[in-house]
Parts: C-alpha cells; structure tokens; sequence
C-alpha cells in the first residue's frame, strides 16, 4: 500500500477526493455533497446509494495525532454504549473509525438533525444538566493520555506566547494588549488559588449552542473534536449569558438536572470568569494560528484589524473587573 504524507493543508481535498475517500472504505456514495458549517475541520454530507446520507469529517492537517482522535472516538463510543445521546464516529468493516486517504485523516458519522436548544427555557436547562452530569460521570472513569488538559498554560500562556512570537498585534497596541493579558493570566491564577485542587475528568470541551442539537426527543451532543482533560465547569460555563441574576438562575437550573446524576464541586464557581478570560485569550490565538488557511480570511475578514485587537484589549480590562467579583452564589 502506497503510504502518504499528510498535506499541511485542505487545498488539495477536492470533492471528486473526498468522495473517493469515503469509497475507498466500503462506503458507496451517490454523489450527493454538501458541505456544512464547519472551520477547524472540513465537513461534508455525503448521500449513499443505500441507506440515509452519512456526515464525513476531514481532520485539520497536523493539529491532532492518530492517538488524540482515536481517544476522542473512544470517548463518544463509550457515551453511547451508555445511551447517552451523542453521535459516534461509524467503524468500517475492520471496526476502525479512523481512516486515511491521499495522507487525509478522516472518519464517517451517522447524520442526526437538529434545532438548537431553548436556553430560556429552565426545562431545556434541566434537561441538558442531566446530560452533561452523564457526560461527567463517564468523563472521570477514565483519563485522556494523548490529548492537552485545559488550564492557564495550554489556554493561556501558551496562546499570548504565540500572538507575541508571530507579531500578529499591532506595534502600537502590542503594549497594551500584552501587559493587560499579562495582568489577566495573573487574575486566573488567583482564581484558580482559590478553587484549589478540583478535579479533572474528559469534558466535551467546547459545549456551546452551536454544539447542542434539540429533538422532541431532547438534546444530543455533537463535536467532540475539542475534547479533552479539565473541570467540569468548562462544559457549563458557556451555558450561562446575561446579568449576574440571570446567570445564577440558569445554574440553578442546570444544577437542578446535573445533581440528579453527579455531584458538583461548588469550589468550581469562582472559575467561570477564569475560564471565560481563558477562552478569549485563546480564540485569538486559535484565529491566528490559522489564518493561512483562506477559508478564514473569508468568514473571519474582521479578525487582525486595529479595531479587532482595539475591542481585545477593552474586553480583557472588563474580565479584569469580572474576575475580581464574588463568584455566583447558588
């Protein structure tokens, strides 16, 4: 078998390649393709000649290795095996989930619809608490050995390394930017003091709406690409917007469903702002570390503007403010 290279980019992932990628498994398309919303990766619905349409997922070229993407389909497999509802990447006729193609990493998953979850709702709350605390419980059975733990390092320091290495912030507000997230990773830090030693279990990662699909059966859980070690507050955290009471409401409400299943460690409160500063710092390092990639200069013609990293520096001073606030009382 001829082996290769994996590209270090999707230009060369045609149509006519990743149909005869799916082909090359045992999976017979009927030419149908549509690709979907996706940026890290590309996704494609591909119609079959039997059977209903299947969703193909090509790996971004040199993020993960096989081990990290063979414990993320482990993960879900074990979700499932537990009827907890998650879409599973789909073995060929050897049981493997990971194939290759042309050097492309990819895997085929069943395709489920969706709408997006009423969070208005305390019921739609309560009903993904429950999930999520599911999605706990399996997380901490067992650990991740080839993918990142979520903390300051790999969300923090690492992503404004990185920012600062590459020149990516303007000269002018290179010394804005850096001191203001310099004082942040500080504040985290604090933050985590506070929490202590709290656990760390496999987490979906990346539990915003966008992420959750709702049914009349309820919700199930999607993309777990950015799966990997850190508390559990990450998976809920996204879940809360609005005013301080606002927030507090929707926890409760989560909480309310995730007790019914798994223990919460309220230690865990005073990371929320903690994480959220974490995100920021690391979603534009995220923008930056792709940006050869010209499917984001289309969708993201915003990011690496003055005015971009202008709103940066002013929404790092606000999680400033945020983090030094009591944490939610519940």
């Amino acid at each position: 078998m001829t082996e290769y290279i994996e590209p270090a980019s999707f230009d060369h992932l045609s149509p006519e390649r990743v149909l005869d990628a799916v082909d090359s498994i045992g999976f017979r398309c009927d030419g149908r393709l549509l690709a979907l919303n996706s940026y890290e990766n590309r996704v494609y619905q591909l119609g079959m000649e039997e059977g209903p349409p299947l969703v193909a997922k090509f790996y971004r070229p040199l993020r993960w290795s096989d081990a990290a993407i063979l414990e993320e389909h482990a993960f879900v497999a074990q979700l499932a095996a537990q009827e907890v509802p998650v879409v599973a990447a789909l073995g060929d006729h050897q049981g493997s989930t990971l194939h290759q193609h042309l050097g492309y990493r990819f895997a085929l998953f069943p395709k489920h619809g969706g709408r997006a979850p009423e969070l208005e709702s305390s019921g739609t709350l309560e009903w993904l608490g429950r999930f999520l605390a599911r999605i706990h419980a399996c997380g901490g059975t067992q650990v991740f050995h080839s993918r990142p733990t979520l903390d300051p390092h790999t969300f923090g320091r690492q992503p404004l390394d990185y920012l600062l290495a590459h020149d990516f912030i303007p000269a002018d507000l290179r010394a804005a930017y850096q001191g203001t997230a310099e004082h942040l990773l500080d504040g985290i830090a604090r933050c985590y003091d506070r929490a202590g030693q709290v656990d760390l279990i496999r987490l979906h990662g990346d539990c915003h709406i966008g992420n959750i699909l709702w049914t009349d059966a309820g919700p199930h859980f999607v993309d777990f690409d950015d799966s990997r070690m850190g508390p559990a507050m990450q998976d809920l955290w996204m879940l809360l917007s609005g005013t301080r009471s606002e927030m507090t409401r929707q926890l409760l409400d989560i909480l309310a469903g995730y007790e019914d299943f798994c223990d919460f460690d309220t230690r865990q409160l005073v990371l929320i702002e903690a994480l959220r500063s974490l995100r920021l710092l690391h979603y534009s390092a995220w923008l930056a570390q792709r940006w050869d990639d010209p499917a984001f200069k289309v969708a993201f013609p915003w990011f690496n503007t003055q005015r971009y990293w202008q709103d940066r520096v002013l929404e790092l001073r606000e999680q400033l403010a945020l983090m030094e606030e009591p944490p939610l009382v519940i």
